[in-house]
């Protein structure tokens, strides 16, 4: 299966680093994505800090990437 544009496969996961501003702009995001991820009750590993945010997308059960993943990761990635 192919990977998202803008993502890399890391470890059996689907990640992304982002770039933002400022801290604000990044927590921001990491709150989209988190509204996204409750929604969809699947919920990415998150890492951030003063304009930064990594995203991490793999199912658990499943031991790695699914199709949800790629989709959660080219929807997270949108609200960018």
């Amino acid at each position: 299966m192919s990977v998202p544009e803008g993502w890399s496969e890391v470890d059996g996961a689907l990640q992304r680093d982002f770039a933002f501003a400022d801290f604000a702009s990044a927590l921001a995001f990491v709150n989209r994505v988190g509204e996204l991820a409750e929604a969809e009750n699947h919920h990415p590993d998150v890492s951030f800090g003063w304009g930064r945010v990594t995203l991490r997308w793999w199912t658990h059960s499943a031991g790695g990437i699914t199709d949800r993943d790629r989709d959660l990761a080219a929807r997270s990635a949108a609200l960018a």
